[in-house]
């Protein structure tokens, strides 16, 4: 059978660094939107543990208020507002629209599995002129478990009607690559710079630099198969 490709969205094809300019104007340096981030995965992973569900939105917004606390810096609504708005507004990689062109025309089927909301989801697609190569897009939200919680990886199997082994995570976080081969998916890491797997996370089927680099190697291996 064909695999289908679940794109997580932000790394793998969008480029979150255009949100640095906003947290270099909040605080003062560019590098807080990485602690911001860890803050936002951090209160997601404890509300996937321990309950109960809080969206991924809601979330982002809980963790810039922590940061804010950390540096002793309040950001001004409008400030936060920009911060949140540009998450819906980030541009594609370079290499994403060539990497997902050359998948679909290889006759691979794409969809997109996200911890943002579908709104989110679709207006982020949208804006970076993607949305049209992704078949079905997938929200976390949909089964109120965030991942890397296996629901989310599950949900695509059971709305495509796919046994789990048929479809690849393609990540750029070892967290998801770990959530989605734990939960009977393959996956690809996609080496984004800044990105590596840790030494617990289990080796993913396929490791690639970019996008182009990825739709390569799955059209070899599907050459080959």
């Amino acid at each position: 059978m064909t695999p289908i490709l679940a794109f997580d969205v932000n790394e793998p094809l969008l480029d979150v660094s255009a949100l640095d300019v906003h947290f270099e104007r909040g605080f003062g340096n560019p590098a807080v939107r990485k602690e911001w981030f860890s803050q936002v995965l951090q209160l997601a992973f404890a509300s996937t543990v321990t309950g109960p569900y809080v969206d991924f939105g809601t979330i982002m917004r809980a963790a810039l208020r922590v940061v804010e606390e950390k540096h002793h810096t309040s950001l001004s609504s409008d400030q936060r507002s920009a911060i949140v708005e540009t998450v819906g507004e980030l541009p594609p990689h370079t290499d994403a629209k060539d990497g997902l062109e050359r998948l679909r025309d290889g006759g691979l089927g794409l969809v997109a599995l996200t911890n943002s909301t579908l709104a989110t989801a679709r207006k982020q697609l949208r804006h970076a002129g993607l949305a049209n190569y992704f078949q079905r897009i997938f929200s976390a939200d949909e089964v109120h478990r965030l991942k890397p919680a296996p629901e989310p990886y599950h949900l695509v199997a059971r709305e495509l009607g796919v046994e789990v082994q048929y479809i690849w995570l393609v990540a750029a976080h070892s967290w998801d690559v770990a959530g989605a081969l734990r939960a009977g998916l393959r996956a690809a890491f996609i080496a984004r710079p800044g990105q590596v797997l840790d030494e617990l996370t289990p080796k993913p089927n396929l490791i690639a630099k970019n996008l182009r680099d990825f739709a390569q190697q799955v059209l070899a291996l599907q050459q080959a198969a």
